[in-house]
Order: structure tokens, then sequence, then C-alpha cells
């Protein structure tokens, strides 16, 4: 088995990350990266030799300063000052799987030959990222627009020496790395230090997580949504392909088509209806998830766009011998993209509590609240409480960072994204999703219960066997969240793996 992803020109998409992180390969520079970021250091080496006249970033200060000549000796001490300038994040810690993917796209990004880069300071990146010298950096900082300067400036601060990094399972100084693993510190050069900090890498890496989170709980809804379904005794008709290809969006007709997989051979789905529709938040399945589905794909073509381009600033094009200064940076279509998929994943999850509240209702030849003596039991009552006050928090979180602006570096930069708020918001979103879809299968997991003798399909019957290994049918009350917290993980441990659009 292939032990290395080397980086290159060759696409990458969640499913080869996904795959690089589950494999644990390590990364490598190809021979065609390492040759791009060659020529364009000797690139920039020359321009500058030959020449002082003033380059954005390369002999002048940053941002409103840019119009501030530096001389030649000072260009390592003004890239260093820029990177410990920038590190001014806050907040909580990004959780190290997504620290590890800031490593993985700054490499990718850097790799292209448009950045004028040393060769060290990218095959440093890689010992970071193959050793798990995972550098700490904070959620809040980033206005999403100058790249994402606070939380890449944190990322780089290691490579001399500075910041923190998480090592064998502790945190320790950038310093003390650099003594325990015998390196020196990266003397960074002319333009490195913003090549590192410019980009969007802290957004990208956030994008790239949430989308191999959701396109899993985009298929656990339709398989608890199917279970739903089965347990609230419901029609199949709806799911009929040629009500489908008839108003031919592909999610729509994608998830028509896992409910009628997932629910084949079920007794009872077979059975007569004494109903003649079911509310809308089974009926409607196909249209509601279905557009969740085509909001995915649409995101993941921008994320795909985003992680193979250049997005710092200026760029270097050796070939028409320009150096150009222009806003690839700017995290406009990130920021939108993820806002869009926030309000996709939060009507996944409003429908799924829609779904639970109608199996608590006494309907359907269901028992109030699902427990067999109702009133001495409370059953299943408050787990839908909660479910709706998660609901509303994903409202709330909905709300689009994309619409804000504000302007910073003195009216220089004067609009911004906000995609870096528009990312980190969207992880708690996909994590209420995850509780949401748990707390609906356990409800789900009772009703069916009461349809005994009468069975599900043989697909669901083996899926709800292990499930109901940790999370038994309660036939009186007992305390709710460790099972809810069974139920998440039991979701988080499913192997799943359908990344396709």
């Amino acid at each position: 088995m292939q032990t290395h992803h080397y980086i290159s020109s060759a696409v990458l998409d969640i499913e080869v990350i996904h795959d690089i992180i589950k494999t644990g390969k390590k990364l490598a520079l190809s021979d065609e990266s390492r040759l791009n970021i060659e020529k364009s250091r000797k690139y920039l080496d020359d321009k500058i030799k030959q020449s002082d006249a003033p380059v954005y970033g390369i002999n002048t200060g940053f941002g409103a300063l840019c119009n501030v000549k530096i001389t030649s000796e000072k260009l390592t001490e003004l890239q260093e000052n820029l990177v410990r300038s920038h590190a001014c994040g806050t907040g909580d810690e990004v959780s190290k799987p997504v620290v590890k993917l800031m490593l993985l796209l700054k490499i990718q990004s850097l790799s292209y030959g448009n950045s004028g880069v040393a060769l060290q300071t990218v095959e440093r990146l890689i010992d970071f990222y193959n050793e798990e010298i995972l550098p700490v950096v904070y959620e809040q900082g980033s206005l999403g627009a100058s790249g994402d300067l606070a939380p890449l400036a944190h990322l780089a601060l290691p490579l001399i020496g500075d910041g923190n990094v998480y090592f064998e399972n502790k945190v320790i100084s950038g310093e003390e790395l650099l003594k325990v693993k015998g390196w020196e510190p990266v003397k960074l050069q002319s333009k490195e230090g913003l090549a590192l900090l410019n980009g969007t890498q802290f957004m990208s890496a956030h994008a790239v997580y949430a989308l191999m989170k959701s396109y899993k709980l985009s298929y656990m809804a339709d398989l608890i949504g199917a279970i739903s379904v089965d347990a609230f005794d419901c029609n199949l008709s709806p799911y009929d392909e040629l009500v489908h290809l008839v108003r031919p969006h592909r999610g729509q007709i994608k998830t028509a088509e896992r409910i009628r997989n997932f629910l084949e051979g079920s007794e009872i789905a077979q059975t007569e209806k004494d109903n003649v529709q079911d509310p809308y938040s089974f009926r409607c399945i196909p249209q509601v998830h279905g557009a969740s589905k085509d909001t995915l794909s649409f995101v993941r073509k921008t994320v795909k766009t985003e992680i193979n381009s250049v997005t710092d600033n200026p760029n270097i094009f050796i070939e028409a011998d320009k150096i150009i200064s222009g806003g690839n940076f700017h995290g406009q279509p990130l920021a939108l993209g993820l806002d869009y998929l926030a309000i996709a994943l939060s009507e996944l999850a409003n429908i799924s509590e829609r779904r639970t509240f109608q199996l608590v209702s006494g309907l359907r030849g269901l028992p109030n609240f699902l427990v067999e003596n109702p009133g001495l039991n409370s059953g299943f009552m408050i787990p839908q409480y909660t479910a709706a006050s998660i609901v509303s928090q994903n409202k709330q979180l909905s709300s689009p960072a994309s619409i804000d602006s504000i302007v910073s570096s003195n009216g220089q930069e004067d609009h911004v994204s906000m995609g870096a708020n528009s990312a980190t918001k969207l992880l708690k979103v996909v994590e209420n999703l995850n509780t949401v879809l748990a707390i609906e299968l356990f409800n789900a997991s009772q009703a069916l219960h009461f349809r005994e003798p009468a069975k599900t399909s043989p697909q669901l019957s083996e899926i709800l066997e292990s499930f109901r290994e940790q999370v038994p049918v309660l036939t009186e009350d007992r305390t709710m969240a460790p099972y809810i917290k069974k139920a998440k993980d039991f979701i988080e441990n499913l192997e799943v793996e359908d990344f396709a659009d």
C-alpha cells in the first residue's frame, strides 16, 4: 500500500483527503512541486538583486503601510515581525484534526510555485504534518479577507521558534520544539512570512472537515429518516421514482432512491395503510434532504476549487515575468458557501426534530411519549425538548456571517468576508445535527418496538440490532442523557463512506 501522498498539481478533493487521513499517509513533495518551488524562489531572489523598486510585501510594509520601503538587510526581520505581530488569535483552540488540515492545505497552496517561498520552509511544514507537530491555533481573529492572518500566523510561529505546538500528547513552546528536534529556526526570506499568513487555509480546513462529516450525516439523515418512516407506519408512495423524475433535482432523486433501498423488504412498509397521507416531515424527505444534498454538492465544488488554488499575495508568474499584487486571499467564495452549508444542515436537523415530535405524539397506534405507562413515566417527552432547543440554536447559527463587513487596516482593507466566522459556527451546526439525528434514532428505535411482531427491512433490522446493543428499548424511565450520548457515538462510529454527489 502506498504510504505517502505526493504533493503535486494533481487535484485534491475531499475523497483524496479522507483517504490520506484514514490511511495515515505521510506527505512528500513531488519532483514537479519541488522544481516549481525552487524556480519561484530563485526568480524572486534575482528580481530583488536586479532592482530595489518597491514590490508590495517583499520590500515594503503591509496593509496600510504598503508604501513604506524596507531596506534589503531588514527583509528577514520584516517577515518575522509580520508573523509575530499578526499572531493575535484568541478564543478556543482549534481542534487538532482541523490544524492538521490547515498544514496540508497550506503546503498544497505553496507547492504551485506562485508564492516565492524557500524549499526549506515547505519541507519544515511537511515535517510538522508527518510528525504530528501541530501548532496551537485559536478560533477567533480572522476577518477572512487578507487571508486568515491571525490563525495562519499562529500556524507559522513555531517555524521561527515561537508560539506553541501539540507534540507527543503535550503542549510545548516552539523554542523547546526546536531543541527537542535539533532543528535550527527557519530564517524567513523576503515574502515568506506574507506567503505563510496570506491564504484561506483556516476557512478551507474547516470547510473540508465539515464536508467530510456532512456527507456522512446526510447519509445518516436518510437512513434514520427511513427508520422513522416505518416507525410512523408511513406510505411508500411518496418515494416512487415517477414522482421525482417529473421534478428531477439530483439530490431529490438520490434521496428517494436511498429511502426505497433502505426499506426494501420491510413488512411494515408493505402493509395496507389506513392513513392516506403522511406529515410533510416524512412525505417530503426526498425534497428536503435532497435540497441539502444539492447544497453539499455546490459547496464541495467551491471548496475543491479553493484548496487547489494559490491564495497568498502577491503572486509570482515567472513566464510572464510579473509579480502581481491582487486579492486571491479574499474569502468571499468560502464565506458564502459555508453560510449556505450551515443553512442546509440546519434544515436536516429541523425536519429530523419534526419527525421525532410526530413519533412521541401518541399517533398511528404508538403510545404517548413511546412508553408503556405514560403518566407514571414521562418516557421520551424530554428528548424532543432537547432536539427542539438545538434546532433553535441552529437557526441562530445560520444567520449568515458573510453579510457583515468591518473596515480594517486604516481603510486599506475596507471589505472583508467574515468567512472565518462562517467556518467556526458551521462546525457547531454539524455537531448539533449529529445530536438531533441521534435523538431521532433513539426515538425511532423505541417506536419500532411497538410495531412488533411486524418487522422493518432486513438492512434496517441489522443496523437496529447493533444500535440496541448500545441503546436498549426502554420499558420505564431512565436517565436519558447517557443514551443520547451513546446514540451519538453510534452514528459517529458507523462506517459510512459515501462522497458521491
